[in-house]
């Protein structure tokens, strides 16, 4: 039995505004082995990953013989700002998680890291990404006598390493990752190692880096440039790797595939400083926005983004049609999260908490307003309306992606296909509920031009790219379970789908 010392700070969380039209990720995962102040530099780490989740936090952190654990609903600074932090998670080793729910709900339950106290030792464990089997794995632990304590995915995952009879932790883990589907990035952190794994496909991004001889893991390379850490390479899809004091050790688990990254990371979630696969994620976005200007001409007075993450797009938008940028949406940075929406009329001023119209350079002109995707259309009618009335004589509205037709369930938090403004509305459609005078998205063709990978192939595609597509790269078991069956663990897993 590990001692092990364990802290949950629970506080309300305003409810999700139904029309809420901005993509989220499940989280970002961070992890330190062998460094002083360990929970300190996650706690620096995970300042770098908030934008992949604003829900939840945790640190887990070990000293070699005790665990300690803080999980919070909130912030990281709110959260892990404090001065005695090395008091509270002392230790060498340690992993942290920021979380928006996608499995399960917004609970503290469900927070990560999670840990569990195993007769070989404890084991802490941070998930980015989604099961697409979990549901079915969790009514068959159920059923075989297990108890759940959250009804997050990631709680799968410690019961198969929980149950294998391996006498390596190690082992135990690559035990229960052959029983699981989806897109993952893992880090775990055991009393005299830390493990991180990727999914067959490398859906989800994990990256290896370096700081002072000691090994560092983090969903994104920006989080490593804010600890000063050095960039080692991309953990290969597949792959698992061991570190402890002697170093670092690469395992195979799985057969060889090729890889299908997750194409969003460039779209939308991973920040623009960080490099994912070797790529810019700013340069990507730069040449959409150039791709997206030769595909969807027009003639135009200002080019202005839907700040922040339209911006690099806009660029390079900007830069192809030689039509002059402009900052004409000023984005407030301090509205906070606790801001309840009390009535209608209120919720319908909620964008304009966010971003306020500059009318100096927007009064006028012929506007090309750009933004990173279109999910609902809640949201950009309303940006359209504001850019209107601050004396917009046309405006042109272009998507740096291609329509979004199809859900995901590999980690993005996105609505189900019916709500999909893409996947129930013809362009012409969608122009007019949008209330624009042109409407255009970057093709497929031009998104894989932009990733300087050349044509999609059909056959092998280079990313996954199902949102766009329908083409799913996993088996999608629980959904089949849900949409297929009535019986005692079809009812199950449409509770969980809905906690």
């Amino acid at each position: 039995m590990t001692a092990s010392v364990h802290r949950e700070f629970d506080r309300p969380v305003p409810p999700r505004d139904p029309e809420d039209d901005q993509l989220r990720l499940e989280c970002g995962v961070f992890g330190v082995f062998g460094v002083r102040d360990a929970s300190a530099v996650v706690a620096l780490g995970l300042h770098a990953l908030q934008h992949r989740g604003q829900e939840a936090c945790g640190i887990a952190s070990s000293d070699g013989a005790r665990f300690f654990t803080e999980r919070h609903m909130g912030l990281v600074g709110e959260a892990f700002g404090r001065g005695d932090l090395m008091e509270r998670l002392p230790g060498h080793g340690a992993v942290g998680h920021t979380r928006y729910s996608t499995a399960g709900g917004s609970f503290l339950r469900n927070v990560q890291p999670m840990f569990a106290d195993l007769e070989t030792g404890g084991i802490a464990l941070a998930h980015n990404g989604n099961l697409t089997n979990f549901m079915a794995l969790r009514t068959e632990l159920v059923g075989e006598g297990a108890i759940f304590q959250s009804t997050s995915d990631s709680e799968v995952i410690l019961h198969l390493i929980a149950r294998s009879r391996k006498a390596k932790i190690v082992d135990r883990f690559i035990e229960a990752l052959a029983q699981i589907e989806g897109g993952y990035a893992l880090i775990a952190l055991t009393n005299r190692k830390m493990i991180g794994v990727r999914d067959p496909l490398g859906i989800r991004p994990l990256v290896l880096g370096e700081l002072a001889g000691k090994y560092v893991l983090a969903s994104e390379t920006c989080a490593l440039d804010m600890i000063g850490a050095r960039f080692v390479r991309d953990v290969e899809n597949g792959e698992m790797v061991v570190i402890d004091e002697h170093g670092v050790e690469s395992i195979k688990p799985f057969p060889t595939r090729a890889a299908r990254p997750c194409v969003f990371e460039y779209v939308y979630f991973s920040r623009p400083d960080s490099v994912v696969h070797g790529r810019s994620v700013y340069e990507v976005r730069k040449r959409m926005g150039a791709r997206l200007a030769r595909e969807h001409s027009v003639e135009a007075d200002v080019v202005v983004p839907v700040p922040d993450s339209g911006v690099p797009a806009s660029l390079g938008y900007a830069a192809e049609s030689g039509i002059p940028f402009e900052m004409g949406i000023i984005r407030n940075h301090y509205i906070g999260r606790t801001f309840i929406q009390p009535s209608q009329g209120v919720r319908e001023l909620g964008v304009r908490m966010k971003h306020s119209p500059n009318r100096a350079a927007l009064a006028g002109k012929r506007v090309v307003l750009i933004d990173d995707s279109i999910v609902r259309g809640t949201t950009s009618v309303k940006i359209v309306r504001m850019v209107r009335e601050a004396g917009a004589k046309e405006v042109h509205l272009r998507s740096a992606s291609p329509p979004i037709k199809w859900p995901d369930f590999y980690g993005i938090d996105m609505p189900d296909r019916d709500k999909l403004l893409a996947a129930t509305k013809s362009l012409a459609e969608m122009r007019q509920m949008l209330e624009v005078d042109s409407l255009g998205f970057l093709s497929v063709e031009g998104l894989y031009d932009a990733m300087g990978v050349g044509p999609r192939d059909p056959e092998n595609p280079q990313f996954t790219d199902h949102y766009f597509t329908g083409d799913y790269p996993t088996r999608l078991l629980d959904r089949e379970i849900v949409e297929g069956r009535e019986d005692t663990a079809g009812r199950q897993l449409s509770f969980l789908v809905s906690a």
